[in-house]
């Protein structure tokens, strides 16, 4: 069975996106050669990676151009390599390479997906998303990386949940840069 984690920045109020629907707050403005390695690891990781359409359209429009490639050239390696399921209502087709576009029945397509064999797949942003499987209990871990900043408005990536959602402590991670992975299993 496959493993579904979601692997998302948070703010230390809480939020994955700000007031605007923003996520660059999230990059350190520190550098932090072990942060690096640790975010490139992640990246040639090899599973699929599951969005909501705001996250798939952000994502399309940065990692598949050549300044992601130089900037950060092996998540952009990772991230571009990966097969890719957006799920969209709204959206007309998906055109980044390795895309599947999914339009209904979200929760049943990941079911499935968790049944087959291969790597494990992740969320990454797609607070929708996140809110939603949450509630299906389906995602089978949580990553989150406190970024060292306060927000003072914006979005959880459980907004929308219709349950309480308890969760274990199995590992955290501190680095330079004052950002902090924590990693939790639902109980």
């Amino acid at each position: 069975m496959r493993k579904l984690i979601v692997f998302n920045s948070v703010s230390i109020d809480g939020y994955f996106v700000d007031a605007a629907g923003d996520m660059r707050w999230g990059y350190p403005e520190v550098q932090d050669p072990e942060w690096d390695s640790f975010v490139a690891g992640n990246a040639r990781g090899g599973g699929a990676l599951l969005f909501g359409r705001v996250t798939y359209e952000m994502m399309a429009g940065y990692w598949p151009t050549p300044l992601a490639a130089q900037n950060n050239p092996a998540v952009a390696a990772g991230i571009n390599r990966s097969a890719k399921v957006v799920f969209s209502r709204t959206l007309a087709k998906a055109e980044w390479n390795n895309t599947k576009l999914v339009k209904d029945d979200m929760a049943g397509c990941v079911r499935r997906m968790k049944n087959e064999a291969g790597p494990g797949m992740a969320i990454l942003g797609s607070g929708s998303i996140v809110s939603q499987l949450a509630d299906e209990g389906l995602i089978d871990e949580y990553q989150l990386v406190v970024v060292p900043v306060a927000l003072g408005k914006g979005r959880t990536m459980f907004e929308g949940m219709t349950r309480r959602l308890q969760l274990t402590l199995t590992s955290s991670r501190a680095f330079r840069n004052g950002n902090v992975v924590l990693c939790y299993q639902p109980r």
